[in-house]
């Protein structure tokens, strides 16, 4: 059925990497992957299902595998990300069980493989830790190409698109984003996805703009429609009319060049106009993310997230395994620090290697830090890799959602034990290393002078202090408006940490995503914090605010935020007196 051109629609979703681009629409979509039905298999046909299940997989394998070859090498950074869907094919909650499946339901392959990668998306959907949820989409995606072969469907081939379009499907997994032709491709917009997601990161190193998590947007854009699609307010807008698509040219123009010379100054140090240096480092989560952390002028890594290592594999990874990673790391980084933050998971987030853990809410359950203290040799584990690394470079070592005085000394003790087995080994590394914890649980904050006297470094997590001291789930949308970084409690309990850091005389460090915010920075630095970790996109805008900014002006400003009560009368009085250095925001009129 064809469907009639609309007028103006506008669209929100969730933006997957910044910019702004102005096109026609092209479907891209594997017909009949969403049209299966259920059959019986008589028993004498099961083992034939289960072959056929199998080749599939292996024609689905060989498919990405010649993906990953035809890779340019500027998009070398991505193949990790590529490798992990790769293992994935045969990831035992997918093949596994869908084998399982078919013999114990005896019914078809599709109807089992979608049974199985629902039941492990439901799974991963309970999950209270939104970096794992998005892993759903790398499930999904990989079940999708699996099921286009079983019905033989035509895969989407975005390399041979030979116009230039805005991409609009209901997913794009990262291995089909890599294929995309940036003199053809200017942009695309999924009805899946989140900013977190993979296909984000393969976006975001494209420089490219994208809109995720849209829904039905899929259905309801027609092919050479006219798009605009407002990466950076998570929005598009279809067949949009005159002064509209006049508006959106002019801000296209002013956000390219805006974006030129920002990444001209990139190189330029962080240092205030009155001579006061900030320390900017990168959020990474892969190895690979390195070379986009050097390339925008990070400072070391101020936050290395652990999880997707464990996640990449269907077992937790051995002592070496982790070294490997953790080495390639720190020598692609050196001489620059890296603090590696251990892991920040629970049992039922690795589902595959432990029996699942029942919890009513898994956000105050045995999680981080609680979960490693109670799984002691997964934790020495990880500990003893960390300590045999930091003789090869400048490691620091993080522990997450420290909440009391109890826990972290429990720490040291275990971190005791990973020193003595590794003397008892006879192997190679340094126990003198900075150990920190993370600031994200109000009682660390009430705590943090009697804290302080117990490690070397802060670094304070705003993602989870603020959804805590909020009492806000961030993936409810029904209250995500509530989650303001800039709300005046949120602002007083970063003075009270960086106070109690300040009279132990330790360092502190923010890695949050607050601090990758550009309306954030006048009131970091006025609060006095000069080490900040964000995403590494976020390096050059921040630095270049920074260096239009006077120190001893925004600490006096700084003070006046304390005699707001609202969130919006703190918001106003920064977008007014910064006005003039707050960068380009292309948001909606």
């Amino acid at each position: 059925m064809n469907k009639t051109r609309p007028g103006q629609m506008t669209i929100r979703g969730i933006s997957g990497s910044p910019g702004i681009c102005i096109g026609k629409a092209y479907i891209v979509d594997r017909e009949g992957v969403n049209l299966i039905k259920r059959y019986p298999v008589s028993e004498t046909m099961v083992s034939a299902e289960i072959d056929r299940f199998k080749n599939a997989v292996i024609k689905a394998k060989n498919d990405h595998a010649k993906v990953i070859k035809s890779l340019d090498h500027d998009l070398g950074e991505n193949l990790n990300i590529l490798e992990t869907h790769m293992v994935l094919f045969k990831d035992k909650m997918l093949y596994g069980k869908t084998i399982e499946t078919i013999s114990r339901d005896m019914i078809n392959a599709e109807w089992a493989l979608r049974k199985v990668s629902r039941k492990v998306k439901t799974m991963f959907q309970q999950i209270d830790d939104q970096y794992l949820k998005d892993r759903i989409n790398d499930i999904v995606q990989v079940s999708d190409k699996i099921m286009s072969h079983l019905v033989g469907a035509q895969d989407i081939k975005i390399r041979d698109i030979n116009k230039r379009v805005i991409l609009v499907a209901h997913d794009l997994s990262p291995a089909d984003a890599s294929q995309i032709q940036l003199e053809r491709i200017k942009g695309f917009v999924t009805d899946r996805g989140g900013k977190n997601c993979h296909t984000s990161i393969v976006a975001k190193s494209l420089k490219i703009p994208s809109v995720m998590g849209l829904g039905r947007a899929s259905v309801s854009i027609n092919n050479d429609d006219i798009l605009i699609v407002d990466g950076s307010s998570g929005i598009i807008i279809v067949n949009p009319d005159e002064d509209t698509l006049f508006k959106y040219e002019e801000r296209l123009e002013r956000f390219e060049a805006y974006r030129a010379d920002i990444e001209r100054d990139s190189h330029l140090p962080a240092v205030t106009s009155d001579g006061v240096t900030l320390n900017l480092m990168a959020n990474i989560e892969l190895v690979e993310e390195v070379v986009s952390a050097k390339d925008n002028g990070a400072k070391g890594v101020g936050l290395f997230r652990t999880e997707f290592l464990y996640l990449n594999l269907k077992r937790f990874p051995t002592e070496d395994e982790l070294l490997q990673k953790y080495k390639e790391l720190v020598e692609l980084m050196n001489p620059e620090p890296v603090t590696i933050r251990t892991l920040d998971i629970n049992g039922d987030k690795v589902n595959p290697y432990i029996d699942p853990v029942e919890e009513a809410n898994p956000a105050l359950g045995l999680r981080a830090v609680r979960f490693c203290l109670e799984n002691e040799d997964i934790f020495i584990t990880q500990l003893k890799a960390i300590l045999r690394v930091a003789a090869f470079g400048n490691i620091k070592l993080l522990i997450p959602m420290i909440s009391c005085v109890e826990e972290i000394l429990r720490v040291k003790a275990v971190l005791n034990k990973a020193i003595l087995e590794l003397e008892n080994e006879d192997k190679i590394f340094n126990k003198d290393i900075p150990l920190g914890i993370m600031i994200e649980v109000p009682s660390a904050v009430i705590m943090a002078e009697e804290l302080a006297s117990h490690v070397d470094f802060f670094s304070i997590g705003t993602n989870d202090l603020i959804q805590y001291s909020l009492a806000i789930d961030r993936s409810n949308r029904r209250v995500a408006h509530l989650y303001q970084a800039l709300n005046p409690a949120v602002l007083k309990m970063i003075k009270m940490t960086h106070g109690a850091a300040q009279k132990k005389g330790i360092e502190l460090v923010m890695c949050g995503e607050m601090a990758g915010d550009p309306i954030n920075i006048p009131v970091l630095v006025g609060l006095g914090l000069t080490n900040l970790s964000m995403n590494s996109a976020s390096i050059p805008v921040i630095k270049k605010m920074i260096r239009n900014m006077d120190f001893k002006l925004a600490c006096k400003n700084a003070k006046k935020l304390f005699e707001f009560q609202t969130t919006e009368e703190i918001s106003t009085f920064i977008q007014e007196e910064y006005k003039d250095i707050l960068p380009y925001r292309e948001t909606e009129e």
